[in-house]
């Protein structure tokens, strides 16, 4: 029973071929391309309105050199947003769950505010590993801790998104379990507790969207540091 509940976490195959690669190309296809007329259909207006509150809300703690990532950020949050969502889906696998993939995403944008930092302003991107005013002897201790901070943020990032994402699709998993098991014994029960899976679905989704936000505005936090 167990290794059923993590089952669903398994990159699925057909035919030898791992099919991650579809669910990550999936969520591209879905957003409709603006047309290059001036009245567009409702749609369109509703995604571009999302879009553009979406990146004003990631530029906010950002200066006017940090404007340059708008594009990259906003498409990844549209992207981990559309991921979440589908995989909530009934026989749909979250690629999200694989900390693999969600490393690979915050590893490199990580290390890309880093290398940043250290080309533009050497001088201050050093500067955060002692902070102002530390007394002589706790020196060496404190810049071996920032630093050691520093690289943890990119492990940081992917485990929070996969153990978000797999905590709530195990425990829907495991309250679904539970309504299929008592429904013929307890239908009451199995009616009550249908009622929670619900309102944990409607978590899960708010979960989804939030995770995806957090994300992205840890990485522009990030980025604001270095520019």
């Amino acid at each position: 029973m167990m290794v059923s509940f993590f089952d669903q976490f398994a990159s699925p195959s057909f035919l030898g071929i791992p099919l991650i690669a579809i669910a990550i190309a999936l969520p591209w296809v879905l957003f409709p391309t603006p047309p290059s007329r001036w009245v567009n259909n409702r749609l369109i207006t509703v995604q571009t309105w999302f879009i553009n509150r979406l990146t004003n809300q990631l530029m906010l703690p950002l200066n006017i050199g940090g404007h340059k990532w708008a594009l990259l950020l906003a498409s990844l949050m549209v992207f981990l947003i559309t991921i979440n969502m589908l995989g909530l889906l009934p026989y749909t696998f979250t690629p999200t769950t694989q900390l693999s993939l969600n490393m690979g995403l915050a590893v490199p944008l990580w290390l890309a505010t880093v290398i940043i930092g250290m080309r533009n302003q050497p001088t201050v991107a050093l500067g955060h590993l002692l902070p102002e005013g530390t007394p002589i002897p706790l020196i060496p201790v404190l810049i071996i801790i920032e630093t050691i901070s520093l690289f943890i943020r990119p492990l940081a990032l992917g485990v929070r998104l996969t153990a978000n994402l797999t905590a709530g699709h195990l425990l829907i998993q495991l309250i679904a379990t539970a309504v299929f098991v008592l429904l013929p014994m307890m239908p009451t029960v199995a009616i009550l507790t249908a009622t929670v899976l619900f309102l944990l679905t409607l978590l899960e989704v708010a979960v989804a969207m939030i995770q995806a936000y957090v994300f992205v505005l840890l990485l522009s936090l990030y980025l604001q540091e270095n520019v």
